[in-house]
């Protein structure tokens, strides 16, 4: 099992083509792939000016206020219109929709996370408490507020770090070591794996 720890902090910021925002990446399968090839992607981006998003055909799309104003998401179809103006609630779409995005204030920024529809599927959860995490074969791990033991040997996250784990089935045992602390857990695996 590759597992790596990250922080927000100092993830590297890749500015978008049209200057409306940034992207960070937090992981990314296969290693090296790129927006084109990926089996699933984990990411953070600002959003900075209204835009549209990109287009992923035959991806499926998880997005999660991390904070700021938030932004309106609106198709061109009508068929989404949602305001993702409240932090740590996950939002799901098609990647082909074609999607304007409105921020709603200044500068706000989004967790994403994306699957190959048909060969990956991922579930994006927001803990408060603690619990075990089951097994997956891929996955992410982020302390959103406060601090987070990790696992029974007290492995700490720190507010704003994290854990990555790839090609390997891995479970955890988390807990909030300060109220009102808040982790994102990203379990990822195969569409044909059981759930």
């Amino acid at each position: 099992m590759a597992l790596r720890s990250f922080s927000r902090a100092s993830l590297p910021a890749t500015p978008w083509k049209n200057g409306g925002g940034s992207t960070q990446e937090i992981a990314a399968w296969p290693p090296g792939a790129g927006l084109a090839d990926f089996g699933w992607r984990v990411s953070i981006a600002t959003i900075a000016a209204a835009g549209p998003f990109s287009v992923f055909e035959g991806v499926d799309r998880l997005i999660m206020l991390l904070d700021g104003e938030g932004v309106h998401l609106r198709s061109r179809d009508g068929r989404i219109d949602h305001r993702l103006d409240v932090p740590h609630r996950p939002f799901a779409f098609a990647g082909e929709a074609e999607i304007e995005g409105v921020p709603q204030g200044g500068h706000s920024s989004d967790f994403n996370v994306m699957t190959r529809r048909g060969a990956w599927r991922a579930e994006l959860t927001v803990l408060d408490q603690a619990a075990a995490v089951a097994p997956a074969a891929h996955g992410v791990l982020l302390a959103l507020r406060g601090d987070w033991s990790v696992d029974e040997k007290g492995t700490l996250c720190r507010e704003g770090e994290g854990l990555c784990w790839t090609d390997a089935p891995h479970a955890w045992h988390v807990a909030p070591r300060s109220a009102g602390a808040r982790l994102a857990v990203v379990r990822i695996q195969p569409a044909d794996a059981q759930p």
